[in-house]
């Protein structure tokens, strides 16, 4: 190892260097990911990020996809390296950029992708407003507690806590949502005018 190593030259030790070092914090990052995901306390946004958006609100420049483009491309330089006579050494800076701008990219792409499904997953309160419930738990008078409604809104069925301006909500009334304030709607009773508009639930 110790003769493979002096006998690089300067631009390949370079190379090696970048390699190992941005390779080690990547797998961490990777490690780091993966906790998260599992439900871990680690704090993966927290890494720098450039304010640099895209259309999906993404920062473009971040700890991750600088520490995947010099991963990806310090590897690829060093290859080049290896297989180049010495004299065009410096053709490795073309396969630098696009390796590693390559998986620049799959980097960004990817962390793009993880986003929409957690927005796609994460239920949007502000569009409950307008929709039409059935009382589940008892809603008390004048914001005096809390009850909870259901409805199907999202895809998906919901039970949400409630509270009201007005009269007591009892169980199995019709509501309509006219607000959510802190994790909870605020309702009003809905007199149903034929049997369709009491369907549990609504339609969106």
């Amino acid at each position: 190892m110790t003769e493979w190593y002096e006998g690089l030259t300067v631009l390949e030790q370079i190379y090696f260097w970048v390699g190992v070092v941005s390779s080690v914090a990547l797998i961490v990052q990777i490690i780091m990911l993966c906790f998260s995901s599992f439900g871990g306390d680690f704090d993966i946004d927290g890494d720098g990020d450039i304010d640099v958006d895209g259309d999906s609100g993404v920062s473009i420049f971040t700890l991750k996809s600088i520490t995947a483009f010099l991963a990806v491309g310090s590897w690829a330089g060093l290859l080049t390296c290896s297989l180049a006579p010495v004299e065009l050494h410096w053709l490795s800076a073309i396969f630098v950029v696009l390796c590693g701008g390559a998986a620049f990219a799959a980097v960004v792409i990817l962390m793009r992708a993880m986003l929409k499904l957690q927005y796609n997953g994460a239920l949007q309160t502000d569009k409950l407003v307008g929709k039409r419930a059935t009382v589940y738990v008892s809603v008390p008078a004048a914001r005096s507690g809390r009850g909870k409604i259901t409805l199907n809104a999202q895809g998906r069925y919901l039970e949400l806590d409630a509270v009201t301006d007005g009269d007591k909500l009892i169980t199995d009334e019709v509501v309509e949502i006219i607000s959510t304030e802190n994790e909870c709607t605020v309702v009003k009773r809905v007199e149903p005018k034929t049997a369709e508009d009491a369907t549990v639930g609504g339609a969106e």
